[in-house]
């Protein structure tokens, strides 16, 4: 991944969205990132696979569910970058709605059904 394939990346304002979510949280399942986004599952699978392609995010199966995280493996450089955006966004639209919609989601991974 180049410096313009990261910055490309981030200008999509879906995913950065994703991105600052999964820079908030360890992992997050794709029905936890398309309730807090209001968004379809394909279009966020499809932002999602657009930024695994990058090597930008990993995703792990565990049953019917796909979880991603923030790839462990980025440069420091990029990882410092999604961390000053999580934190310069957190009280600002629409990062802080996200955040919140996340936090009243009922029925998150782990319990009996996914939203």
């Amino acid at each position: 991944m180049t410096a313009i394939e990261f910055f490309s990346a981030l200008a999509n304002g879906t995913r950065l969205r994703c991105l600052v979510l999964l820079s908030r949280h360890a992992e997050l399942c794709v029905c936890e990132l398309t309730h807090a986004l209001g968004a379809s599952q394909p279009h966020i699978s499809r932002h999602l696979a657009q930024l695994r392609e990058l090597a930008i995010v990993t995703d792990r199966r565990e049953g019917l569910w796909v979880y991603y995280r923030i790839n462990p493996a980025l440069p420091s450089w990029s990882r410092d970058v999604l961390e000053e955006a999580a934190s310069g966004t957190a009280d600002s639209s629409p990062f802080a709605e996200d955040e919140a919609a996340l936090t009243a989601m009922a029925n998150r991974p782990g319990a009996a059904r996914c939203a």
